[in-house]
């Protein structure tokens, strides 16, 4: 199993610093939004043929661990 680290890049120079699955243009934020939609893995990757299955759970862990570590602030 690879880690999402090894599959998620931020880079400035790409999508303005969002993070994207390497070696795509392809952010991690679409990828929850398809599957907030209701998009099955194999939806997407029916539709988006160069991403592999651990690329759309890279996205979920990458955006899993992102929340998990941030701190709320209640007003």
């Amino acid at each position: 199993m690879t880690s999402a680290d090894e599959r998620i890049v931020v880079n400035p120079k790409i999508m303005g610093g969002k993070p994207v699955i390497k070696g795509t243009r392809i952010p991690v934020y679409f990828i929850l939004e398809l599957i907030a939609n209701g998009w099955a893995i194999d939806d997407i990757l029916k539709e988006y043929p160069h991403l592999t299955r651990e690329d759309v759970l890279a996205a979920v862990k990458y955006a899993a661990k992102v929340l998990r570590e941030e701190i709320v602030v209640k007003a």
